[in-house]
């Protein structure tokens, strides 16, 4: 085996201190992330949560219904709101200006055309 380098060393080193940093050091004692009453390892349901028995639905909390009624409620006045904002750009604007003159010089320009064959 050939001798170690030092960039396999280090690499090495630093390995294992991240290792040892995200898994709640050597093992031995309390982890500096958790407190007494907490789990060491999650139970690998989701918010790790255990699911109810069979036959049984889960128990709201009492922030949820609120919650869900007021994203409910956001969405639809959001979605209400900025479909039926006006439309102020200036392209808007320009498009509604370039529009009048055009209507303005049609109106003049059959009196000019009249005038002109007669």
């Amino acid at each position: 085996m050939p001798p170690p380098t030092p960039l396999s060393s280090a690499s090495a080193m630093l390995r294992q201190r991240l290792l040892l940093r995200t898994r709640g050091g050597a093992g031995s004692g309390a982890s500096r992330w958790t407190s007494p009453g907490h789990e060491e390892r999650p139970k690998g349901y989701l918010f790790n949560r255990t699911p109810p028995p069979p036959g049984q639905s889960r128990k709201w909390e009492d922030w949820e219904l609120p919650c869900y009624i007021t994203s409910f409620l956001t969405i639809v006045i959001l979605g209400v709101g900025l479909n039926a904002k006006p439309d102020l750009t200036i392209e808007t604007w320009a498009h509604e200006k370039a529009l009048e003159r055009l209507n303005l010089e049609n109106a003049l320009a059959p009196n000019s055309d009249s005038s002109d064959s007669s």
